[in-house]
């Protein structure tokens, strides 16, 4: 018998697992979450109008708005459950003020008191529209105005679309939990693109090779757009994962400080310096250099895949040399930028410890799969 006989043979996968597989995986769904949130929302969008015109219920309509208002702009996890609570929960309290005016007006039938009376919620509902929990009063005055149009509706039109706001509720809150995107997965996706990023700068500040200028502005600019998307998900990442939000914060901190040395470092004397004083630098970083591209990486490894041994190697020897041999081997005007890479390097493995430090948090699919299978001690 042959060897090729031999071997076992891979079933292939069908389409539907491939299907299942791409939807199901965290990177999947984060490299396409406008698609799939956009894909959601078409979806609840077609239940609502099933749901409510499907039957002939009056003022569907208003079923459909009011899931558009819920999740239309939801997308993280994090967001989801206190977002959606609070939008529900200022759509029925319209549902309810509007209720009440409809009730006033048919018993007083000012309809001047009622423009009156919904001028003041509206004012009330702009008050706390700004600030903390804003939604609940924005989407208050809305509904409201959905319920009890001018206050000229009639109690069972008033009925009817309070019918179907709840409707929209149920559906909205239904379809804000199938296939939320985490905002933890967001948040090591993209700090482990500016670790790459980082790597590849450090490597050619420290090897010798001179950084295009424009290429260097397109680069830094990107790196720093994503330190800015970093901070806006840390409220979610901090509410789905249990971490603490000062070490959120101190890992934020230690990547700004090194996305700050790197742009000093380019933008610096070694940018100006000449070929020589370049090939001298790089021979003065050695293999303490290519340490710290290794640390980089396996930090954007370890983040990308959910491997915390990626982490415990390789380790950097810091400031291996002393601040009077410096002056031995490089210029004096260069002994500013290996000062400054010395420092960045404690940066780098000073984030690389947070990141090992906070690893059973953020690895939400290992930890959170053997939470899983771990039994509830009695």
């Amino acid at each position: 018998m042959s060897s090729a006989d031999s071997d076992p043979v891979m079933p292939r996968r069908t389409s539907a697992n491939r299907i299942f597989r791409a939807i199901t995986s965290p990177y999947y769904r984060y490299r396409h979450a406008k698609l799939l949130h956009s894909v959601r929302v078409g979806l609840a969008m077609m239940v609502s109008i099933i749901a409510t015109s499907g039957i002939h219920i009056p003022h569907g309509i208003w079923s459909s708005v009011t899931l558009l208002v819920v999740i239309g702009g939801l997308q993280h996890h994090g967001n989801i459950r206190k977002k959606a609570t609070e939008r529900a929960a200022g759509t029925l309290l319209g549902a309810t003020i509007g209720l009440a005016l409809i009730l006033q007006q048919n018993l007083i039938g000012s309809l001047w008191l009622t423009y009156v009376l919904m001028s003041v919620v509206a004012a009330i509902c702009a008050w706390y529209a700004i600030g903390k929990g804003g939604y609940i009063g924005l989407l208050t005055a809305i509904t409201m105005c959905i319920v009890a149009g001018h206050g000229d509706n009639l109690i069972d039109t008033g009925l009817w679309r309070t019918l179907n706001v709840l409707i929209g509720i149920v559906i909205a809150l239904a379809f804000s939990f199938a296939l939320p995107l985490h905002a933890t997965y967001s948040w090591r996706y993209l700090l482990a693109d500016n670790l790459r990023g980082c790597a590849r700068i450090y490597t050619c500040l420290v090897g010798g090779a001179p950084l295009d200028p424009d290429e260097q502005i397109k680069t830094f600019l990107e790196l720093n757009v994503r330190l800015v998307q970093l901070r806006t998900l840390m409220p979610s990442v901090a509410k789905e994962i249990e971490a603490p939000p000062e070490k959120l914060e101190e890992i934020q901190r230690v990547h700004r400080s090194v996305l700050s040395a790197l742009e000093i470092m380019a933008t610096g004397t070694l940018a100006h310096a000449d070929a020589a004083a370049r090939a001298a630098f790089a021979q003065q970083c050695g293999a303490e250099a290519h340490a710290v591209r290794a640390m980089l990486l396996a930090m954007a490894r370890g983040l990308r895949f959910g491997g915390a041994a990626r982490f415990l190697a390789p380790k950097v020897v810091l400031a291996r040399v002393p601040g009077s041999a410096l002056a031995l081997h490089l210029a004096p005007e260069l002994q500013g930028p290996y000062w400054l890479g010395e420092r960045m390097i404690e940066q780098v493995d000073r984030l690389r410890a947070l990141l090992l430090e906070t690893e059973p948090n953020w690895n939400i699919e290992r930890h959170g799969a053997h939470a899983l299978l771990t039994p509830t001690p009695r």
